[in-house]
């Protein structure tokens, strides 16, 4: 049986990538910053006839993340599934962008998916074809925001929350290029992708797109298993440009 942790679970499209993990069988942890939010969202999916094992996971949190890796160690001693899904959109306009605003976004954007998978890299490696999915934006895409028609343009307080969506994409490919040269983790499949633009808290439910389509990515690449790609930036379409 496959055993998933999704980070950022309790709403929106993380909770429909564990809503989908669990549809298809898996042994699904839900993460959640929120503890009683995570139980309810777990009563909520027990209600469809789900099972889903909400635990506390603050991802900027050193605390948090050993507790997750503890119990996943007593109880199964090893992951199958990490999908990096929490993340924060902090808006600030490019004139007004300070270090500190950057900061704040680098440590839930990227800092946190570093301290996540390094803390869990022992029960990926003991699983037979590892999944590692980090839950990047198109707006990380160099080749799209500078298109001549990019509907980025528009978009001009996203610079923190991009930059650091930009950075984790390439943090999801040094890890894939270097695992895959290593015998001890060319097992791991680690790949960034793109829901689009889903309608969501982050963004003030604005996007066009439901949670559940932008669950499809993650649950279609996670159904290849160990023929699935690795050092990919996806959306439901295919390859991203970089």
């Amino acid at each position: 049986m496959t055993i998933a942790l999704v980070s950022g679970a309790n709403k929106g499209l993380g909770r429909e990538i564990a809503r989908g993990l669990a549809l298809r069988g898996a042994t699904v942890y839900l993460g959640s910053r929120d503890l009683t939010l995570g139980e309810r969202a777990a009563a909520e999916l027990a209600a469809e006839g789900l099972t889903v094992t909400p635990v506390r996971l603050d991802v900027t949190s050193a605390t948090d993340i050993d507790a997750a890796a503890r119990l996943l160690e007593d109880r199964h001693g090893r992951l199958d599934v990490l999908v990096n899904n929490a993340g924060a959109r902090f808006s600030v306009e490019p004139a007004d962008l300070t270090a500190e605003a950057m900061r704040r976004a680098f440590e839930t954007n990227l800092f946190s998916v570093a301290a996540t998978t390094h803390r869990l890299l022992g029960l990926l490696c003991a699983a037979d074809a590892p999944h590692v999915i980090n839950v990047a934006s198109t707006t990380a895409s160099l080749a799209l925001t500078t298109a001549a028609d990019s509907k980025f343009t528009a978009a001009t307080d996203i610079i923190a929350y991009a930059s650091s969506k930009a950075a984790l994409v390439m943090l999801t490919v040094r890890y894939a290029t270097t695992f895959r040269a290593d015998p001890a983790y060319a097992h791991f499949h680690v790949n960034a992708v793109t829901p689009g633009h889903i309608a969501t808290d982050l963004n003030g439910h604005t996007g066009p797109r439901t949670a559940v389509e932008g669950a499809r990515v993650v649950l279609d690449l996670l159904a290849q298993g160990a023929a699935a790609p690795t050092g990919a930036f996806l959306n439901e379409d295919g390859p991203v440009p970089w």
